[in-house]
């Protein structure tokens, strides 16, 4: 909880939630991050933070008050974007420029037909690579700018 609190917390979550507030104009909050909260929070024994398997014990035990159990015991949810989707869409062809078999294999440093045959998958809507082909776009991306890296 100190190191979260200190580094992942501030360098990371609220930044992050800072920039997107800000250029969409909104007024966020955070308010399990009240100082009495916080204080009482550091207060409470670790062994109470988890009950039954599972964690924010005495959060869900508040909620159950007044929310569905179906609102509290549900999987944890991220907040991915739809990459897939956009790698399929909008961005397609940014991508397939990025990712042509022969500037790839020119370049030297991926193996285009790994690239390729997982790209395949990806329009075929199987977005299981849809992580691994952002890498690479990236990494293409920043290799033909300028401060990209020139093969030998």
């Amino acid at each position: 909880m100190f190191r979260d609190s200190q580094t992942y917390l501030n360098d990371d979550i609220l930044t992050k939630v800072d920039r997107a507030s800000m250029h969409y104009s909104l007024e966020t909050r955070a308010p399990f991050l009240d100082h009495e909260l916080a204080t009482f929070s550091w207060r409470v024994p670790t062994s109470a933070h988890f009950q039954d398997g599972k964690g924010k014990w005495l959060p869900r035990q508040a909620l159950a008050r007044f929310l569905p159990a179906e609102l509290i015991d549900r999987p944890k949810m991220g907040f991915a974007i739809p990459l897939g989707e956009w790698l399929r869409g909008s961005l397609r062809d940014w991508a397939e420029d990025l990712l042509e078999p022969r500037k790839m294999e020119s370049e030297g440093w991926i193996d285009a037909n790994q690239v390729q045959a997982r790209w395949q998958y990806h329009l075929r809507g199987d977005d299981r690579y849809a992580l691994a082909l952002w890498s690479v776009l990236m990494f293409q991306a920043w290799l033909r700018s300028e401060s990209g890296v020139r093969p030998h």
